[in-house]
């Protein structure tokens, strides 16, 4: 039950402070990442170092947040559920999620798009120089759909299994898949490991994230004939769940035409186009990730409650 209490106490604190840019453990475990990346990631045997590099940063991970836990339970409950709370707050980012598109939609609504541009830029991969509204729009809905699990509730899964240790864990994996998990010549190879360790990490949050999304939203049953059908539609095989989901609520087509560096990448849509992509549509979308947190956590914890009093 302390793990419930710290989640709740984390959430709090994320909807107070958001995530802190200073002293950011995430930030420490990247720095090892590109320690790692930058003295293992040559010549032979790169599948195997990027292997290794996972399991030492995954290992320093849940030993370091294991022990400050273990250790602050000690000292007494209070103090042991403050720090396993700080531990999960700096896992979770549902705040700085909405922030992030806010940053987005509020340019847009002055029509500035120079601005809109430059900070969606910032969440997502893709080249944003020549997007029009609706690219920019559909850029940032899937990026706060595919984050709803990523950075919300896939942390608070494994919080709610293994308390705070098992959760940062998850961030750990998460970050190298971030940082290392690409296609290109310099880290197919390096990154595998990372890549499929967050695919594997990933497939029951998003699945469930996906499913509570339409849930909580009372979805007809075309929103879940349309979620079945569009959710493989991406390269990915977890994020097209969330973000078929969050199309189908919305009426609107995600998916299509993106530009990487130059190239462009044609992919399958995910969704109907029932209506025009439009700037409120970022604002849906942060909603849905809200109530659906939300809905997470009421789950979880009655869960906790019910196998504690059974």
């Amino acid at each position: 039950m302390a793990h419930v209490w710290a989640i709740l106490l984390a959430l709090l604190l994320d909807r107070i402070f958001a995530d802190p840019h200073r002293f950011h453990p995430v930030c420490w475990i990247g720095q090892v990442i590109t320690y790692m990346d930058r003295r293992l990631n040559k010549g032979k045997w790169r599948k195997g170092k990027g292997l290794l590099t996972l399991f030492v940063v995954c290992t320093l991970t849940l030993v370091v947040s294991y022990s400050v836990i273990t250790v602050a339970y000690r000292f007494s409950f209070l103090v042991g559920m403050f720090i396993e709370a700080m531990i999960i707050f700096v896992s979770i980012a549902p705040t700085s999620l909405a922030k992030a598109a806010y940053s987005v939609l509020e340019p847009l609504k002055r029509g500035d798009m120079e601005e809109a541009r430059k900070n969606v830029a910032m969440i997502v991969g893709r080249d944003t120089e020549m997007l029009q509204e609706d690219g920019i729009v559909r850029a940032c809905v899937e990026t706060v759909a595919e984050n709803t699990s990523d950075g919300v509730t896939a942390p608070l899964f494994y919080a709610f299994l293994g308390g705070g240790a098992l959760a940062m864990l998850y961030r750990a994996v998460n970050t190298c898949d971030s940082m290392l998990g690409y296609k290109s010549e310099r880290y197919v190879q390096f990154g595998w490991a990372s890549a499929r360790l967050d695919d594997v990490l990933n497939y029951i949050p998003a699945r469930l994230t996906a499913f509570v999304m339409l849930l909580v939203h009372r979805a007809n049953k075309r929103a879940w004939t349309l979620l079945f059908r569009d959710a493989n539609n991406h390269p990915s095989p977890n994020s097209g769940w969330c973000e078929a989901a969050v199309a189908a609520l919305l009426g609107i087509q995600l998916g299509g035409v993106n530009t990487y560096k130059g190239v462009v990448s044609i992919r399958p849509t995910i969704g109907d186009p029932s209506v025009p992509l439009a700037s409120a549509h970022i604002e849906q979308a942060v909603a849905i990730m809200k109530r659906t947190t939300v809905a997470f956590t009421i789950g979880g914890s009655l869960l906790a409650f019910a196998c504690t009093w059974s």
